[in-house]
């Protein structure tokens, strides 16, 4: 057990502000933030893996969940090579993963999970707006289609209730994300400044 990784979960529907809240948290020196979504962004579009993962993702489906570990522990393993990630003094903010409960199960041998942020946003309308506007700013072609990004909503709601529920309750902190992002900041960090800071 001496290779698992103290970790903070964020999770939120997509457009609620999952990566802008990280980023923010990541500038503390204890916090290392990885993003599922960067990783398979970044891999080669042009080697056989890069092609399958981005046809899934264009049609508003998942990786799969082994697929997925095997990628993202490769991805860990290789940070702290580099020495940007020290697993010693830093907690891993994981964003976009475990995504389902499968991944929650092989993620046990990985990490330890300390707490978990969860950002509520019950409009959809709004959010499908904001991951417009996002997708024209940032370019990402994944965000544009209405009917794949309500796709990605219901899974989401789907799978991170079953997520949520393999947890204890008294790790899991729930803030509103319908608030402007320095509300949404100002709150969890009203929680979490002395635990990461």
């Amino acid at each position: 057990m001496d290779n698992v990784y103290k970790s903070v979960l964020i999770y939120g529907p997509p457009g609620s502000g999952k990566g802008t809240i990280s980023k923010f948290l990541s500038h503390s020196d204890t916090v290392f933030h990885v993003s599922t979504g960067d990783i398979f962004r970044a891999i080669d579009p042009k080697t056989e893996k890069g092609k399958q993962i981005k046809k899934l993702i264009d049609a508003g489906v998942f990786v799969p969940d082994d697929v997925t570990i095997d990628i993202w522990h490769s991805f860990v393993e290789d940070k702290i090579k580099k020495g940007e990630y020290k697993p010693n003094e830093q907690f891993l903010l994981l964003d976009g993963i475990p995504r389902t409960l499968k991944q929650a199960i092989l993620l046990e041998k990985y990490i330890s999970v300390e707490y978990i942020i969860v950002l509520e946003m019950k409009d959809v309308k709004k959010l499908i707006d904001r991951l417009k506007n996002r997708a024209l700013i940032e370019k990402r072609l994944d965000d544009v289609d209405e009917k794949i990004l309500q796709k990605r909503m219901d899974i989401y709601l789907n799978d991170t209730t079953k997520v949520l529920k393999h947890y204890p309750k008294d790790r899991i902190y729930n803030f509103n994300a319908d608030q402007n992002k320095l509300e949404v900041i100002k709150d969890i960090l009203g929680k979490f400044a002395a635990i990461l800071g």
